[in-house]
């Protein structure tokens, strides 16, 4: 487990400038908020650096469909801060020259500047002139190895957030988890997912893979997938197929030309396309759901998107209504507790995709690896 210095660690913070990265990157439609769930999350630094009277800057993006500017989200942290909102890094430097104790800068969207996503050194060396300490608390992007996540620890002394810390903390629990443990690994992009299946071999007593994951493994064993989303590039499963810690879904949920209907994997038609895992598979899941003691869970069973979400839905309620060890993650993931309303059924639930997978499978992240051999 990495453990980096939390903020509580720098000392007296009052008229220092903190600057902090945070993952703002919610969803807006026509400039209204739709899911407050990441500025939720960061609230407890943001919190603290107020308390402590910092002077706190606060460096974020943004991406999307209709979304490049962040400000609908400097709307929303300032019914709770004193906040300004600044356009580019030249205006944040400006206007901390009066800047009081306790109050608040959002600069613009970072990935407004090229020099971010290619950690441009000197852009790393610009932006770390906005503080005189560096707080990580941007989970879900510590493990993209951009200036604003990797750069600025060469410049600041820095820390990590409380968010940050969380996340760690729970995260690790499954590196010891109790057994009988079940990790359930939905989605797509088998290639990304296949270090994480290699580590947790040795962990997990059973790994379920479902989704589009799940059809690539269909694939291996030559079976007919029809017109279902598979990997493009040529993936060498075959230690897979017959591994007994690995499980598939035993019936899918197949649409062919708009008719759904139930199937086996090795019914499939060329004109078919598995959207969902089918009732079968569910009922087996929720089985092995009863008896784990730890459950982690990433990732959709099926196209989620699309409105085939019975078994997303199912599994979801069904870890929910357990005692057990269970965190979950990934952003199609976190749609659906969150639609189901039970977000605070899980023991965890990571506001992290990519960086939760990257986390469990390297034990660490670009973002901390970072402020470990940063300045100190």
């Amino acid at each position: 487990m990495t453990l980096c210095r939390v903020i509580t660690e720098a000392g007296d913070l009052r008229g220092k400038r903190v600057l902090v990265r945070l993952d703002l990157n919610v969803p807006i439609v026509n400039g209204e908020i739709r899911d407050a769930f990441r500025i939720t999350q960061s609230l407890p630094t943001l919190t603290y650096l107020q308390e402590q009277g910092a002077k706190t800057v606060i460096v974020a993006h943004i991406e999307g469909e209709g979304a490049d500017t962040l400000k609908p989200v400097y709307e929303r942290l300032s019914l709770q801060f004193p906040i300004v909102f600044k356009e580019k890094i030249e205006d944040v430097l400006e206007y901390e020259k009066t800047m009081e104790d306790g109050s608040f800068v959002l600069m613009e969207n970072i990935r407004h500047y090229e020099g971010e996503k290619k950690n441009d050194e000197a852009f790393s060396k610009q932006l770390a002139e906005m503080g005189d300490i560096y707080v990580n608390d941007g989970f879900s992007v510590s493990h993209r190895p951009h200036a604003s996540v990797v750069g600025i620890p060469a410049f600041l002394p820095s820390y990590v957030g409380f968010l940050m810390e969380k996340e760690i903390k729970n995260l690790s629990l499954v590196f010891s988890a109790p057994h009988p443990f079940l990790f359930i690994l939905g989605g797509a992009k088998f290639s990304t997912k296949m270090p994480l299946v290699e580590k947790f071999l040795t962990i997990a007593d059973t790994i379920f893979i479902c989704g589009a994951l799940g059809h690539d493994i269909f694939k291996a064993r030559g079976y007919n997938v029809g017109k279902s989303l598979v990997a493009k590039e040529e993936l060498d499963l075959s230690t897979y197929i017959t591994n007994p810690h690995i499980e598939v879904p035993s019936d899918v949920v197949v649409e062919t030309e708009g008719v759904v209907s139930v199937k086996k994997p090795n019914e499939l038609g060329e004109t078919d396309s598995m959207r969902d895992s089918g009732p079968e598979t569910i009922e087996h899941l929720k089985k092995l759901i009863s008896e784990a003691k730890c459950v982690l869970w990433n990732g959709p069973l099926g196209e989620y998107e699309r409105n085939f979400s019975t078994g997303t839905e199912e599994v979801a309620k069904a870890i929910a209504e357990t005692k057990t060890l269970s965190i979950v993650g990934g952003g199609d993931t976190l749609a659906v507790v969150d639609k189901l309303g039970i977000t605070d059924k899980f023991t965890f639930v990571s506001s992290g995709g990519g960086a939760m997978l990257d986390f469990l499978a390297n034990g660490t992240l670009p973002g901390l690896k970072a402020i470990e051999e940063g300045k100190k």
